[in-house]
């Protein structure tokens, strides 16, 4: 199983979590993704928007981005099982 590199996580920004395959899933295994916070007003999709080793660094790939991280949720990628 291949693990995912620092320069590989960017290729899943903008995916949705619910459409990563089970190798993905497993190759991202507790990494710490960022996902808008969903609200009647914002009706925002369930796309990654930063992906890290821990909170901190999807912070500041948010902050790269120009996005306020107060506006979104981190979260553990676990097995998909």
């Amino acid at each position: 199983m291949a693990t995912a590199t620092k320069l590989d996580l960017e290729k899943f920004v903008g995916r949705a979590p619910d459409r990563l395959t089970l190798a993905e899933r497993e190759a991202l295994l507790g990494k710490f993704i960022a996902l808008q916070i969903y609200s009647p007003k914002n009706l925002a999709l369930r796309r990654i928007e930063a992906i890290a080793d821990n909170i901190r660094d999807c912070v500041a790939g948010l902050r790269r981005r120009g996005l306020d991280p107060l506006n979104y949720e981190f979260l553990p990628l676990n097995p998909p099982y």
